[in-house]
């Protein structure tokens, strides 16, 4: 269970990309087509675009660290994991409702809880 949870982190981050991409593709394409270089900090749009995007790496990135800390049994360091995301998808959740950091914040406890040793 804990590695399922674990790559549920990680896909979640692997789907946030494309999506992005598909979602913002007009203000993706308009920033490239203005030279891409500075083009995001003007247009609420674009930097929408980027951070939402931009943030699929980095659910990657906490997931990967899942990962491996169930493989290596480092119980610590997945509930650090599940710890940092519990608290930005709670920030995020009561900053932005309708965004999708409620499957954070519904994936989040259970990563705690396998950091915490409650299933294996």
């Amino acid at each position: 269970m804990s590695n399922i949870v674990a790559w549920t982190l990680f896909a979640l981050g692997v789907f946030h990309i494309p999506f992005g991409i598909i979602k913002f593709k007009t203000a993706f394409a308009a920033a490239v087509d203005s030279g891409f270089v500075d083009q995001f900090r003007a247009h609420e749009d674009r930097r929408t675009a980027l951070w939402f995007t931009l943030l699929g790496p980095l659910f990657m990135l906490a997931g990967q660290t899942a990962i491996h800390a169930v493989a290596v049994g480092d119980l610590a360091l997945l509930k650090i994991v599940g710890i940092y995301v519990f608290v930005i998808s709670i920030i995020c959740v009561i900053a932005v409702p309708g965004s999708g950091f409620w499957a954070m914040l519904l994936v989040s406890p259970l990563i705690i809880a396998a950091g915490y040793g409650l299933y294996a």
